[in-house]
């Protein structure tokens, strides 16, 4: 006549019309029942995950953190019908690791998104800053071009691991993005100001200077007249 803390209206009909619940009530797992039936969509969603642990054994120590970790699996591509991912020796150790990589996993999606939508806006890009393709200058030493692709805007920011792309520099309309580098090696870039013909900045790996810093700003300046001839 108990009931497990489970609604009597809950739990009668799924005794009667769902041979899972009957077989968690056998098997002792009531706090997992209480959880599934609370929840009746999720039963089907770990079912067959469910069913190793009855197997072999295996104690789930929180049904919802184990639950978290099944879906994390999924995220992932593992293999939920493999004991060695659904039993896990440490369960919020699994689901830590998990999280973690699901995050990794959460950031190179979308980081391959921002590619994706940089490609598709090529041709804008295109539009705004082809006038000033072409325009390079050198000091002997350090070569200054302007970045003439998305693609070259994605090398830039992963060379320097700075924001040169992802903060989407080849769609301002007022400003130009030049490279600075030495023997073909980015050393540092600079925004200039379509508008008044200055330095906005200019960033080295990491967003440091290097010490070419004051050198390439001189040697930018000393050249502006190419870029401002360009100027619609």
């Amino acid at each position: 006549g108990k009931c497990y803390d489970i609604a009597p209206t809950s739990l009668i009909p799924a005794l009667l019309t769902d041979s899972r619940a009957e077989t968690l009530l056998k098997a002792g797992r009531t706090e997992h029942l209480r959880y599934f039936l609370s929840r009746a969509w999720k039963i089907d969603e770990y079912w067959q995950a469910y069913k190793i642990t009855l197997r072999r054994g295996y104690d789930i120590t929180d049904i919802a953190l184990w639950c978290d970790y099944i879906d994390m699996l999924l995220r992932l591509g593992r293999d939920t019908h493999n004991a060695h991912f659904v039993c896990p020796e440490d369960l919020l150790q699994a689901h830590d690791t998990a999280q973690r990589k699901l995050q990794t996993q959460r950031k190179k999606e979308a980081e391959a998104q921002r590619r994706q939508k940089a490609i598709e806006n090529e041709e804008r890009f295109q539009a705004l800053k082809a006038p000033f393709f072409g325009i390079a200058f050198t000091d002997g030493t350090i070569q200054v071009r302007v970045l003439e692709s998305v693609q070259e805007y994605i090398e830039e920011g992963q060379a320097l691991h700075h924001c040169v792309f992802t903060n989407e520099y080849h769609l301002k309309e007022k400003s130009l993005i030049l490279s600075a580098s030495i023997d073909g090696k980015p050393i540092e870039t600079i925004e200039v100001s379509l508008e008044t013909m200055e330095v906005i900045q200019c960033r080295g790996l990491m967003n440091q200077n290097t010490e070419y810093h004051e050198r390439i700003i001189k040697l930018v300046h000393q050249n502006i007249k190419q870029i401002q001839s360009r100027v619609a």
